[in-house]
């Protein structure tokens, strides 16, 4: 149904069957569902490539880790077997460009605006900028909200954490956040999570409930808590020589149709969570629990040394602008 939300993305019979070949096809490979923030953007960005091109650019969207997943598609980008990813901003760290996990701190921003000062100001451009060196070259920034803890008990306070083997992200700020939760961070892909809570591999997770609701996690956890303790954003990047042999028209159009998919990303991040909580409720499966204030403060306290931990490897320049991108400075 959330398809259906996808303005100006209807199919393009006219440009297909006039231009059957594209003289360039866009491989875009993703990890999460079509009905996700990250897959209606890919969606309408593939619409806006061809219909602007004339169906001479086309774009191949391959989601739900078709082609590659979260350990390996950022290597695929940079040996040029896709032509463009998104992935989560804490899989900038293991590949050498530690001052991404910045966004992984705990607690750190307050709302949506809070992040968008970062991704839309001078600092997320700076970011961007050091992607070269990994041959990369980043293109924007766009949200998928924040993150909610699940399990199958309630998890509201630091206790409820012990011992519980908790999914992450290969991010070292997420894995020591559940550590000083006083839970196990286990890594592994995304597409392998689902399966591996019905399985008992791991007991819980933290995801945005868009991601817990379009992957079924519901169907396997018990208890959804709002604890909204974390971000999720990504970063569209490319492989720079894929980019560098493109004409500089052709870099424009391209670029022009993604920031216009990130701003209606962006726009929807919000909706799309909201609705998949209102779908979870509706479905019944999965208690859903708010945080009190006592409650919220509580588990910021027990994540707070996580900041100090991590500032060295993150570097303390960039936690500097941060502090002062904040308004903490």
């Amino acid at each position: 149904m959330w398809l259906a939300a996808l303005a100006g993305g209807a199919a393009l019979p006219s440009v297909t069957s006039a231009k059957a070949r594209p003289d360039i096809t866009l491989r875009f490979s993703h990890v999460v569902a079509e009905e996700t923030p990250k897959g209606l953007a890919a969606s309408r960005f593939k619409v806006l490539v061809e219909q602007r091109s004339g169906g001479r650019i086309g774009v191949q969207v391959f989601p739900n880790a078709q082609l590659y997943g979260d350990h390996d598609e950022m290597q695929a980008l940079q040996l040029g077997a896709v032509d463009l990813v998104a992935p989560s901003l804490s899989k900038f760290g293991r590949i050498g460009l530690p001052e991404f996990e910045l966004f992984d701190l705990p607690f750190l921003f307050d709302d949506l605006s809070a992040v968008r000062r970062i991704t839309l100001g001078p600092l997320g451009q700076k970011l961007l900028q050091g992607l070269p060196r990994q041959g990369l070259v980043g293109l924007g920034f766009f949200d998928n909200g924040f993150k909610q803890m699940s399990a199958n008990r309630p998890l509201l306070e630091p206790r409820d954490f012990v011992n519980l083997r908790m999914r992450v992200q290969a991010s070292r700020v997420i894995a020591a956040q559940m550590r000083a939760l006083g839970a196990r961070p286990v890594t592994l892909a995304f597409s392998e999570t689902r399966q591996a809570l019905a399985t008992g591999v791991v007991d819980g997770t933290e995801n945005p409930v868009s991601n817990f609701w379009t992957q079924h996690m519901h169907e396997v956890q018990s208890d959804l808590s709002l604890t909204e303790h974390g971000y999720l954003g990504y970063a569209v990047v490319t492989n720079q020589r894929f980019w560098q042999h493109l004409k500089t028209s052709d870099r424009a159009l391209i670029n022009q149709a993604l920031q216009e998919s990130l701003a209606f990303a962006n726009q929807i991040a919000d909706t799309q969570n909201d609705q998949a909580l209102q779908a979870l409720r509706q479905a019944g499966t999965t208690r859903i629990h708010t945080l009190t204030n006592g409650q919220r403060q509580r588990l910021r306290q027990a994540v707070q040394p996580v900041q100090q931990q991590l500032a060295s490897r993150i570097g303390p320049s960039w936690m500097q602008d941060l502090k002062l991108a904040l308004g903490h400075g």
